[in-house]
């Protein structure tokens, strides 16, 4: 049994590059950018009129000249006009290009406008205003998007703005979940006195949704044969395989020795922690394995994740190991989290506990209160919390005020 630090450092040191796919921006939303993104021109490309109005000359203004002819109109999308006489002045719209011999523009509201002819109501313009200066926020070939940022609404406005219609993004892994176990039924299926509905894959595919990760399910039935040959498939087709169940002790517990039958390499199995400690860990030789696309890849290894089956265990190793691993993975740095202990708490076992919270903010300041569940099969509690907050074990008692790290999962 190893720590739970041996254990995080053994799976990053077990990350993988996927490689790198071009995919259509509007479907990269989630994605890992994997290309730095520039100004292909200056942002705005053009000196761009903020308020719909009129622009003047402003040394008519400031000669006291307040009544101006209307010579025309810039509309937003229009080639630049010239302002010919600069005694007169130009009705012009939002967005539109500034124009020429012209230097302020006065918003409607301070205009009355009667038979062609506006007339300025303010005592007061400043030249220049209202308008957006060419270049103002960015400047051509500035760098705009630093490449591994995740590609939000924000990042597709910018995308589109610089004409990226397809980017370069983290390929991600090819996933499969299962289930193992006779006791399992289909969640539209009514479990007999024995039985129950299958529930941890479905946590788990929710899990990896929240980092764009698609996955496929499967379940299999405790029978070694039939294990055993379908695990050596995907292990072939797979990049990574995400266990739940069947890696305790028990009779039917199967997983560890198929996995040693079928090659595939233990780094550790359990875990000094709690919910949790029955984690398996390993990954197969180098196989041939076909990526979406087409392209094959003979030099990658399937990551084997084997988690314990209880709801509570299955959820908590996910995010304390399969998330960094995946981060790690394509290239993500992500800060680590932390809150203060709400109140005092009791833990004697030399193991890493990792104690349900219910967060709260508090003066600007986050707080963990511990939540009481029923041990690591008691899935309802989880939708009572919002995190785990991580205790270290090397020490029984932990006081109100300390800051520890938490893994959020709301």
């Amino acid at each position: 049994m190893i720590s739970a630090q041996e254990a995080l450092k053994t799976v990053l040191n077990s990350a993988q590059d996927f490689g790198v796919e071009e995919i259509p921006f509007l479907k990269s939303v989630g994605s890992i950018l994997k290309e730095e993104i520039f100004a292909d021109r200056d942002f705005p490309p053009f000196n761009r009129v903020s308020m719909d109005g009129i622009v003047i000359d402003y040394t008519s203004f400031k000669n006291g000249q307040r009544a101006f002819k209307i010579e025309g109109i810039q509309a937003a999308g229009s080639e630049q006009i010239k302002l010919v006489d600069t005694k007169n002045c130009i009705e012009v719209m939002t967005g539109a290009v500034l124009p020429n011999n012209a230097n302020s523009v006065i918003r409607y509201e301070d205009v009355t406008i009667d038979n062609g002819i506006a007339i300025i109501t303010i005592d007061t313009i400043n030249k220049g205003q209202n308008i957006h200066a060419k270049g103002k926020d960015v400047k051509s070939g500035a760098l705009l998007i630093q490449k591994n940022t995740i590609i939000s609404a924000a990042e597709i406005g910018v995308l589109a703005t610089v004409g990226k219609s397809v980017v370069k993004v983290a390929r991600q892994p090819k996933v499969m979940i299962v289930s193992t176990g006779d006791e399992l039924v289909g969640v539209a299926e009514m479990p007999l006195a024995h039985q129950i509905r299958r529930s941890n894959v479905f946590t788990l595919v929710s899990l990896l949704e929240r980092l764009n990760i698609p996955s496929e399910t499967a379940h299999i039935t405790d029978d070694k044969p039939i294990l055993k040959a379908k695990i050596a498939a995907y292990l072939k087709a797979y990049d990574v395989l995400l266990f739940s169940g069947a890696v305790s002790k028990g009779k039917y517990d199967f997983l560890p020795e198929v996995f040693e039958e079928l090659g595939v390499e233990k780094r550790f199995h359990k875990v000094a922690q709690r919910p949790g400690k029955p984690f398996w860990f390993g990954y197969a030789a180098a196989l041939s394995m076909m990526h979406q696309g087409g392209s094959e890849n003979r030099d990658k290894k399937t990551i084997v994740f084997g988690f314990p089956g209880n709801p509570i265990s299955t959820f908590v190793n996910c995010l304390a190991y399969f998330y960094p691993w995946y981060y790690k993975s394509v290239g993500l740095e992500v800060k680590e989290e932390t809150a203060i202990l709400a109140k005092d708490v009791s833990f004697k076992p030399n193991l890493a506990y990792f104690l349900q919270v219910k967060l709260a903010s508090k003066k600007g300041q986050l707080m963990a209160h511990p939540i009481k569940g029923n041990g690591s099969g008691d899935l309802a509690s989880l939708v009572k919390t919002d995190a785990f907050i991580q205790l270290p074990n090397d020490k029984i008692e932990f006081k109100k005020g300390e800051v520890y790290p938490i893994l959020k999962y709301r």
